[in-house]
């Protein structure tokens, strides 16, 4: 086995990101699942985000990536996605989600995403993080109704906080993920990256953006008080720091400069504790 496939190595991939302390409160086999779904994402997101690669370079790794999960499917020799090979094999994953995260990392490498329609960044939302929780839910154990719900809603609310935490890093590797139509309604002209993000009226599109965010934290909570069956303190922590990351953006706003809100340790700590009381 690839030595970076053992749980201590995948671990170690995870331990610095925001999500580990939703993942380490799971029951060993999940959290192990968790944390190579991780790995494989972080992988692919590096490919898409390697601002010194080729573009077709970058394209024909995110496709080696499509011919590995293949070939594990199909029995074969899975190469380098030996790491979600176990994950896939006790909880039956779906390959075609596996191939969506996939899919959403090649939109950034096809070419900088700017200023894109709606519907087009909802695609871009789906494949980047709702597909990530279709995986997830599977590991966590949910029945498929109330699991993909949670998907879709939970994850189009993280990427959409991710997006507008992360509006200056994004335009500096020249992209945009606010739509079109919300920047063209405020009236910002279209023209290049650093210039549309330094409109005053980007504070009006951002807020217009968590709204719609917070409405998909709204279907998230309302599918999580119902308590369907399934480890369910990783999403309910998720959402529960992740809204609260984006209610402080809105209470220091978008204007620029912009001063970027961060995930603290010391409350995530305390959300986990919080929610371990009341589940």
């Amino acid at each position: 086995m690839n030595p970076n496939a053992t749980p201590a190595a995948l671990r170690a991939q995870v331990s610095g990101s925001s999500f580990y302390a939703g993942m380490r409160v799971l029951p060993k086999a999940e959290r192990e699942a968790m944390y190579a779904i991780y790995a494989f994402c972080r992988i692919v997101d590096d490919i898409a985000d390697d601002q010194q690669g080729i573009p077709a370079e970058r394209a024909a790794q995110l496709d080696q990536w499509r011919t590995d999960i293949d070939a594990l499917y199909a029995g074969g020799d899975p190469g380098q996605a030996i790491i979600v090979a176990e994950a896939i094999r006790r909880f039956d994953l779906d390959r075609a989600d596996l191939h969506a995260v996939i899919d959403g990392m090649g939109m950034d490498v096809a070419g900088d995403i700017r200023w894109p329609p709606a519907a087009t960044l909802d695609l871009y939302c789906d494949r980047v993080a709702s597909a990530v929780g279709r995986l997830s839910v599977r590991i966590f154990g949910m029945d498929p109704a109330p699991g993909i719900a949670l998907a879709f809603h939970l994850g189009r609310a993280l990427q959409l906080t991710n997006i507008l935490r992360d509006i200056d890093e994004d335009a500096a590797i020249g992209r945009v993920y606010l739509p079109f139509e919300l920047l063209s309604g405020a009236g910002i002209p279209i023209t290049v990256p650093a210039e549309v993000i330094a409109d005053p009226r980007i504070d009006a599109v951002a807020r217009a953006l968590a709204t719609e965010a917070h409405g998909h934290y709204a279907q998230a909570n309302a599918i999580l008080a119902k308590r369907p069956r399934g480890h369910l303190i990783a999403p309910r922590l998720m959402a529960a720091a992740y809204a609260k990351v984006l209610s402080r953006m809105e209470v220091v706003g978008w204007a620029p400069p912009r001063t970027r809100v961060r995930v603290s340790k010391l409350a995530l700590l305390w959300t986990i504790l919080r929610l371990s009381l009341t589940r």
